[in-house]
């Protein structure tokens, strides 16, 4: 049924929800109980003055009977609905669904929320567990005093004689690394608790700078009015400086000290102004804005990457593309295959290190040096979304005879608002190998953590 010819079963769930019988509510609004029984069966249409004396009796807006569901809980229902397609799931039903059940339509959107909050939240932990130094720190001090414990009563238990004075010796050993190892658990449960308590805990130089970057949302205005180099690097200079509370390794900061140089390079090369006027032109084609502003196409994608979702969603209403404030995302890395800079985009997550998806269109591009690549991406997850991704690999240095040329990757990231039917070069990929569902990849590394077949 379609939105309009359902506002008989919200009127009758809402009656029955109020406990109110059906002459009850048809004699408060001057009807028939048999007029009403068929208005709550959709057999006769409503609208006007009765409608608004059936909302009156029922204490709700007309608007709830009239319109039900809001699109936003039905979008996300077919969502959740897709994420599932090997169950049979009556789409052409959620609006009814929705409008006479609001309350479990809202509680599955809720669970559907909460799926993916999880599944967000094992990707931190699975890099954590993995790539954490302090948390490896603490366990293999933690499994030193343990291994050391097992080996002292090892030894007093399987000795049937032991002088005195080496019994003593094992048991202050054993009564020092059993101190050893309870100071390190307590050291690891109050740093696994402040994890939780605290906003973000930044424990790596890599840490560190993805926190810098996320709060000043990867844009610096300041940079993009800069009068001259000097400004420019006094801007960087206040930056860092005003981030200490964030960029404490000198590893950061020297990293961050980089990426703003660049940025601020870039800024020279393709200002925020004329990269819009360019999309307002061409629409978002990095390759063909490459060409007629006379930079590499690298340096446009960083400069996409910069733009806020506010500022590109008006030049590209009808585009196809599903941008929210936080505009594209992008991913570079060197020809190791490390990312060296990464902008993580809803929907698309990234590992904080190494160890992505070797499907990604990224490390196609490594292997294919100044070819452009598209491909279009398909993440499977609570539900299945769909990006488009675009690479290349450009060289950074140029080129002279006797040396190779190192080279780095970009990949930016755009999210789809649906794909088109005769798109034939959907690919499925994954974030890594430790957390992605997917079965049968000829790309898996090792098993997955997360359960199959989501």
């Amino acid at each position: 049924m379609s939105r309009d010819t359902l506002t008989g079963s919200r009127i009758r769930e809402r009656r029955l929800i109020q406990g109110m019988k059906q002459a009850d509510l048809a004699r408060r609004t001057e009807i028939s109980a048999s007029y009403l029984n068929l208005i709550e069966h959709n057999r006769r249409r409503i609208g006007g003055k009765l409608l608004l004396r059936i909302a009156a009796a029922l204490d709700v807006e007309p608007s709830a009977l009239s319109e039900g569901a809001e699109a936003a809980l039905l979008a996300s229902l077919r969502e959740v609905a897709a994420g599932y397609p090997d169950h049979a799931i009556e789409l052409d039903r959620t609006e009814d669904f929705a409008g006479r059940f609001p309350g479990w339509a809202g509680l599955i959107q809720g669970l559907a929320a909460r799926q993916s909050s999880l599944e967000q939240t094992v990707v931190s932990i699975s890099d954590r567990m993995t790539h954490d130094p302090q948390l490896a720190e603490a366990l293999h001090d933690m499994l030193g005093a343990v291994t050391a414990i097992r080996s002292t009563s090892s030894i007093l238990v399987e000795t049937d004689a032991i002088e005195t004075e080496w019994q003593d010796r094992f048991h202050r050993n054993i009564n020092e690394d059993a101190k050893r190892l309870t100071e390190s658990s307590q050291a690891l449960v109050s740093y696994l608790n402040s994890e939780v308590s605290e906003p973000q805990e930044v424990t790596t130089p890599q840490d560190e700078i993805e926190a810098f970057f996320m709060r000043h949302a990867y844009a610096f205005n300041d940079l993009e009015q800069a009068a001259d180099t000097q400004n420019a690097q006094d801007i960087i200079t206040t930056l860092i400086a005003e981030a200490a509370d964030i960029l404490v390794s000198t590893s950061a900061q020297a990293q961050v000290s980089m990426h703003l140089s660049r940025y601020w390079r870039d800024v020279q090369l393709l200002s925020s102004k004329a990269l819009l006027d360019e999309i307002s032109k061409v629409g978002l084609d990095p390759a063909h804005i490459a060409q007629t502003s006379g930079v590499d196409l690298g340096c446009v994608m960083r400069r996409l990457a910069s733009l806020s979702g506010n500022a590109l969603t008006p030049l590209l209403q009808d585009a196809g593309y599903a941008l929210s404030e936080e505009g594209l995302g992008l991913v570079v890395c060197d020809s190791s295959g490390t990312l060296t800079f990464r902008k993580p985009l809803s929907g698309f997550a990234l590992p904080r290190f190494g160890a992505a998806c070797p499907l990604w269109v990224l490390y196609q591009a490594i292997s294919r040096p100044m070819i452009a690549l598209r491909e279009v991406a398909e993440l499977k997850g609570r539900e299945i979304a769909h990006f488009e991704t675009l690479a290349i690999s450009t060289p950074l240095t140029p080129p002279q005879f006797g040396a190779v040329p190192l080279f780095e990757a970009h990949m930016l990231i755009l999210p789809l608002a649906s794909v088109n039917q005769n798109e034939t070069r959907t690919r499925p990929i994954g974030t890594s190998c430790r957390i992605c569902p997917r079965e049968n990849c000829q790309g898996r590394r090792e098993p997955s953590i997360l359960a199959s077949g989501l």
